[in-house]
């Protein structure tokens, strides 16, 4: 089995490296090829991954490459988590919408747009790459906006799913506090990537037992904690957002915080810089502790379960993923890209059956969905004015002098990234 990383040269992927190490039994690679155009970061990264490998006995051969092309020829399934223009870009998408008084994040509202912008020419390209060299590989897509980009991939043809760590986060942190192993939780996951809600916590499968009510009555304050938002609030909703829900809940209160400290980009970047000198070190053979701090937990657990299931390997029956629609929410389009539970297997990812949606919670989703279709035919035709409508329709900018202004910062800090600009 041959399984290629694009963007292997990530900072994070010695996570990656590391849970396909301990899960061998569960996904059986032969040959990782790691895949990036920066070539001395990309040797730092290959270097520990190969004797992460060899500390836990791996026997898979690691080899890392500049060539896309070669890369992807004949791989089994080839995982995207790339980030076009780096931290520098990042930074920016954090930084400028706040001007306009608007969450400045690098997935959702003005700066997700501007990820959105781009991201999604680049991934395509990569995709036909792939569809030329390997037409049977799967492509599982980590790099955000996860929604917009799977949707992109799904409508351009490709064998796509995306996948994304929050729901694996809340399976493991339920798990502990109710005390049960994270294999004995299936979650009522729904919406959109970064857009979700857990309406339900079942014990031993789709069909088991809502433990939801007695992890909020017991442990309300916890979970309320770790999302930041009100124990009050969670018990006057009875579900559990995903912590992004925050930005649309206490908007001005974040950006408030947003405007008082570092971006997120910056710490991610320093970070960055003692993460790669500690992959120097030819002694370090595991991940570092600091690499917890960097995001992304649990994502090599998701990641390996995914293609073993998409590869036939094995792999749990039912993941949060994200896939189209195909009628499972009635109040949207077919071919929105939703994340929900699904049933995984070689031929894809199927959605299962949704209870009836709350309308506040439908009613946000439906506006989310209009604002990632219209991000998505900016993202693949561009045009300012294109850009400014998807920026209008989004429920944390909405008001057209906003737009105006942000669609303006959008792309004069983003020319280099448009074609059309």
């Amino acid at each position: 089995m041959k399984l290629t990383v694009v963007g292997g040269g990530s900072t994070y992927t010695p996570e990656l490296i590391d849970g396909f190490a301990r899960l061998r039994d569960t996904l059986p690679i032969e040959e990782l090829v790691l895949v990036d155009p920066a070539a001395e970061r990309l040797e730092l990264v290959g270097g520990l991954a190969r004797r992460i490998f060899a500390r836990q006995g791996h026997s898979g051969r690691i080899v890392t490459t500049c060539d896309l092309d070669a890369g992807v020829e004949g791989a089994d399934a080839v995982l995207l988590q790339l980030r076009v223009g780096g931290q520098a870009a990042r930074e920016q998408d954090e930084t400028w919408p706040l001007e306009c008084g608007c969450v400045g994040q690098e997935t959702t509202g003005a700066g997700g747009l501007a990820k959105a912008l781009r991201t999604v020419p680049v991934v395509l390209d990569i995709a036909e790459r792939v569809r030329r060299t390997s037409p049977d590989a799967w492509i599982i897509d980590f790099t955000n906006p996860v929604g917009i980009v799977t949707r992109a991939l799904l409508q351009a043809g490709h064998k796509a799913v995306g996948l994304c760590n929050v729901a694996i986060g809340f399976q493991r942190k339920f798990a502990r506090l109710l005390g049960v192993s994270p294999t004995d939780i299936h979650l009522d996951h729904v919406g959109l990537n970064h857009l979700t809600w857990e309406t339900g916590v079942r014990l031993g499968g789709p069909e088991g037992e809502n433990a939801l009510p007695k992890l909020l009555a017991e442990h309300g304050d916890a979970v309320a904690a770790d999302l930041r938002l009100p124990r009050e609030l969670l018990d006057r909703l009875g579900v559990v957002p995903s912590y992004y829900l925050r930005y649309y809940y206490a908007h001005d209160e974040v950006v408030r915080e947003l405007r008082t400290k570092p971006s997120r980009a910056a710490e991610v970047a320093e970070m960055e810089r003692q993460l790669l000198t500690m992959y120097g070190d030819p002694s370090l053979d595991e991940k570092p502790e600091l690499l917890a701090k960097r995001g992304g937990a649990y994502y090599s657990e998701a990641a390996v379960d995914l293609a073993a299931s998409l590869l036939g390997a094995g792999g749990s029956p039912y993941q949060v993923v994200n896939t189209c629609n195909r009628g499972t929410l009635p109040f949207l389009p077919d071919d929105a890209v939703i994340e929900v539970q699904a049933a995984v297997g070689v031929k894809g990812a199927t959605p299962l059956p949704v209870a009836p949606v709350d309308p506040l919670y439908a009613g946000l989703t439906a506006n989310v969905t209009a604002y990632e279709e219209l991000a998505l035919e900016a993202a693949l035709r561009g045009g300012r004015d294109r850009v400014f409508r998807a920026l209008l329709a989004h429920p944390l900018i909405g008001q057209y002098a906003y737009a105006e202004t942000l669609t303006d910062l959008l792309i004069a800090h983003n020319r280099e990234h448009l074609a059309w600009a």
